[in-house]
Parts: C-alpha cells; sequence; structure tokens
C-alpha cells in the first residue's frame, strides 16, 4: 500500500472504515442511517472517493453523484454534482494536492459517464467548500444563492446547458408561520444536537418544532435552502443554512425574541 491511497467507499464497505469521522454502526445512528442511504443510491451512481494513509487510516473524501438525484435543491441532470469534499483530520494531510486528485476523480468518473461536466455548490463557511480549488480546476461560476453559496460548473461541452438552482423563495413560502428543522440522512451530521434543538424550543421559547426528514431525492430538491441537507427555518426565515449546535440555536433565537 502507498503511503496514501484513494479508494472507493461502497454499500459492503463503509461500515469498516466509517464517513465524516463516525467509525462505530453500534454507537452512531448517524452512520447507520448515512450507510442506508447509500445502499438505496449506489446503485444509481454514488460514488464516494475515500484517502487512506497507511500510517493514520482514513484522512478524507469527495461524494458525488449524477446531478438527477443530487441532495441539493439545483436543476443539474445530466451533471455530476459533487455533494462535499473533505481532506485532513490531521492537518499534515492539508495541502498536499489530495483534494485536487479526488477532484480529478470525479471529472474522470463524469466523463466516462458521458456527463455534461461537473458541477458543485460552494460557500465559505462551514460544510461546504470553498471555491478556489473548483476555480483552479476551471470551474466557472453559473448562478447564485442567498446569502452567500455559487453554482460552479466545469463544463464538457459549451454547448450544455447550465446547471441552476431551483426556486427557493418560493420553496420558502410553504414555511411562513413556525419554526422548521428540515434534514436529509445525506448530511451525517444533521442527526446531532437535533433533540437539543427541538426540547430547547420548546422549553425556553414555548415552540414546538416541526422535525421534518427529507426522505428522498424530490424532497431535498425541494429544499428553500441552498445547502439542502438541512436548514432550520423560523416565521419563514431560515436562520441556519447547516447543522449547528444547540447553543447556537438558542443564541439565534435570543436575538429574534429581544
Amino acid at each position: 500500500m502507498a503511503y496514501i491511497q484513494i479508494f472507493d467507499l461502497t454499500p459492503e464497505n463503509t461500515a469498516d472504515y466509517g464517513v465524516c469521522g463516525y467509525k462505530d454502526t453500534k454507537k452512531h445512528l448517524e452512520l447507520r442511517r448515512k450507510i442506508d442511504w447509500i445502499k438505496e443510491y449506489y446503485p444509481k451512481g454514488l460514488r464516494i472517493k475515500a484517502l487512506l494513509s497507511k500510517k493514520d487510516g482514513y484522512q478524507g473524501m469527495l461524494e458525488f453523484i449524477p446531478g438527477k438525484y443530487a441532495h441539493r435543491p439545483v436543476d443539474a441532470e445530466g451533471y455530476m454534482f459533487i455533494h462535499c469534499i473533505f481532506v485532513g483530520f490531521k492537518k499534515e494531510f492539508k495541502g498536499k494536492g489530495y483534494a485536487s486528485s479526488l477532484i480529478d476523480e470525479c471529472i474522470k468518473e463524469a466523463k466516462k459517464s458521458n456527463m455534461y461536466g461537473v458541477a458543485v455548490v460552494t460557500r465559505k463557511g462551514p460544510f461546504m467548500a470553498k471555491k478556489d480549488i473548483f476555480v483552479k480546476k476551471g470551474f466557472v461560476l453559473v448562478d447564485k444563492a442567498e446569502p452567500d453559496f455559487q453554482l460552479l460548473v466545469l463544463k464538457f461541452s459549451h454547448k450544455a446547458r447550465d446547471p441552476k438552482f431551483k426556486d427557493l423563495k418560493r420553496n420558502l413560502e410553504k414555511y411562513k408561520e413556525g419554526l422548521f428543522i428540515l434534514r436529509s440522512v445525506q448530511c451525517p451530521y444533521t442527526e446531532k444536537n437535533v433533540n437539543a434543538i427541538l426540547k430547547s424550543a420548546q422549553d425556553r421559547f414555548d415552540l414546538k418544532a416541526n422535525l421534518i426528514d427529507l426522505t428522498d431525492v424530490t424532497a431535498v430538491q425541494n429544499s428553500p435552502c441552498a445547502f439542502g441537507s438541512f436548514c432550520i427555518i423560523y416565521n419563514g426565515e431560515i436562520i441556519s443554512h447547516h447543522p449547528i449546535s444547540n447553543t447556537r440555536f438558542e443564541n439565534i433565537m435570543k436575538k429574534k425574541n429581544q
């Protein structure tokens, strides 16, 4: 085995390596649900390329899927769509070109599958890759969504139509009154802290939150938030675009209720 290698996470081996830092199927409901999700979408073209260090084990991954099944509110059919990319639980693995190599693997798969190109949603901050590494690969901006999401694409043919975000504002209209938490098991972090937030909403703010599990790709693609797999909405306003701690939730709600 090389010092570090790229390999495929599959429905059969994910439990052996874990994903997103979750390694114990008995301990982590998040991992069990993620494995079930992988089993559902792997036959539809989902692929997870992982980095394995001989010395330090699992050190990163890139997850992608045909755009038809993208778990983001995008119209990207015909493109390969990147959900997420991460490299380096240990700092020594950052800045070594491993993320670039993972993107190259996705590009190769997209070409092999006769896709129009590769698309990805980026954002500054947690849970989303920044755009820089994709721009270096030749990706260009084709659409934006509030507050600072960007949809980038690497097209193999200039004749291909651009992917785009779906109508997020229209999708938000159904959540005008009350507190809503939307989540999909595509992102394992959507499990952590939710029960505490539900309890806190009831006990501290006298709010019965509506927990909505987005159980299929259609539901996720109709999310009002560009992250797709998680958001918290309060009286028609998205107050978190990604998973947060209960403390962060309480601080947000205190400001809203001042």
